[in-house]
């Protein structure tokens, strides 16, 4: 029932699209395009607090020569706090959602901070993390367990941030504390 209501609305925005261009084939591209383009989200888009970004970027220890990844970045406020009231070198912001990603770099853009901020839309499980030295997220418990794996293979020392939500069983937190009724986790990636 579903799948056929969505194909009926499809159809009639299409028709209505050709009636009102006279066209079709750009129409039908556009459509396949964004299609192809979007993917389901894995989280819903909820801002973390800024007594809880500092506390994140205080814990890792964010400071010169730091590169600050965020995973389902959103507006951009942890990268952009990292560069700017922290010092890193670089912040990274990954998000698939495009409408935050437009959002985040007109952020950095009005901080002052997007020569050395940036916002990739992409899949955070398929970005290179290669050149973290600190990684932040606010992400599902069952994601995070998702990435340990990767995080593991980072550079040993790479710092890891994550609000609410640990990596379950597998790899404990070195750190847990509570910041204004929000979990704050705190891993470093052990040599090999």
């Amino acid at each position: 029932m579903n799948t056929a209501r969505a194909w009926w609305s499809a159809a009639l925005l299409t028709a209505a699209a050709v009636s009102v261009t006279g066209g079709l084939p750009s129409v039908t591209a556009a459509m396949r395009q964004q299609a192809s383009a979007s993917k389901p989200l894995d989280v819903i888009y909820v801002p973390t607090p800024d007594t809880v970004v500092t506390s994140m970027l205080q814990t890792a220890k964010v400071g010169p020569g730091d590169i600050v990844f965020d995973l389902g970045s959103g507006d951009g406020r942890i990268p952009i706090a990292a560069v700017k009231n922290f010092g890193a070198a670089r912040g990274v912001g990954i998000e698939l959602d495009p409408q935050r990603v437009q959002e985040a770099r007109a952020n950095a853009v009005a901080a002052g901070v997007a020569d050395r901020v940036e916002f990739l839309q992409q899949d955070l499980f398929e970005a290179d993390l290669s050149s973290a030295t600190v990684i932040a997220m606010y992400l599902l418990p069952d994601i995070n367990a998702r990435l340990a794996p990767r995080f593991r293979a980072l550079r040993a020392g790479t710092r890891i941030v994550s609000h609410n939500y640990d990596m379950g069983p597998g790899w404990r937190p070195a750190r847990t504390y509570v910041v204004d009724n929000n979990v704050v986790h705190f891993w470093t990636v052990p040599r090999r």
